[in-house]
């Protein structure tokens, strides 16, 4: 993916007066990291959320702070869902000579002949793995080919995922990333002298963590 890089300026306004900034085509942001002390600025609202739509969990963003960069990821979101606007971006500085830790999504290609040609069901039980690994070496998704899963009940657990070998995966290594199942039918269970009752089987989704980013001050007013 090509280099992001969003110009900002630097932010006095903090508390419930930031919804005048939002107004005048404004997104409140803040930097913030180990070796940085928070930075509140402002960023061009519609440039701004254009770029980071197409941005992942895992891409390094470059925020131009009045002529000084900063490399960042993006740690978290606020959003206005009934107006789909951003309303305010955490941003984590990191070092370029520094290893780091954070999430990657999971893209599964191939085609599964579990799948294909058994009827099988495809069960996702992660769709991101937890990494380590210095920032120019992180992947913006790794790939997972599902075709090794050629029967039903075949699975890809985490050690069977293709890395590269400056990335070390954080997960438990016996941890099943994905798995090829029956499909699970609803069944009708006649009673005597009663009506049929029917037992729905329901699949377990699986619970995915967040990590969060530091809030400041105005994040509290967005909803009021």
């Amino acid at each position: 993916m090509e280099k992001v890089v969003l110009k900002a300026e630097k932010r006095g306004v903090v508390g419930k007066q930031v919804k005048a900034l939002r107004r005048e085509g404004k997104l409140p942001a803040v930097i913030y990291g180990r070796h940085t002390d928070p930075i509140n600025i402002n960023l061009e609202a519609h440039s701004a959320s254009l770029a980071l739509s197409r941005t992942t969990s895992s891409s390094l963003v470059t925020i131009d702070v009045e002529g000084t960069e900063h490399l960042t990821l993006v740690r978290e979101k606020q959003r206005d869902f009934i107006k789909n606007r951003l309303l305010h971006v955490d941003f984590l500085a990191v070092s370029m000579s520094e290893k780091l830790r954070t999430a990657v999504s999971i893209h599964f290609g191939g085609v599964s002949g579990a799948v294909k040609d058994h009827g099988a069901v495809m069960v996702h039980n992660l769709e991101q793995l937890h990494v380590e690994c210095l920032p120019a070496d992180l992947p913006e998704r790794i790939e997972v080919d599902i075709s090794s899963l050629a029967k039903i009940g075949d699975g890809i657990r985490v050690r069977d995922v293709v890395v590269s070998d400056k990335v070390r995966v954080l997960e438990d290594p016996d941890t099943m990333v994905a798995v090829a199942t029956m499909p699970k039918v609803e069944e009708e269970a006649a009673v005597p002298g009663a009506e049929g009752a029917v037992a729905a089987v329901t699949p377990t989704e699986p619970e995915l963590s967040v990590e969060r980013g530091k809030k400041e001050d105005e994040a509290s007013d967005e909803k009021k």
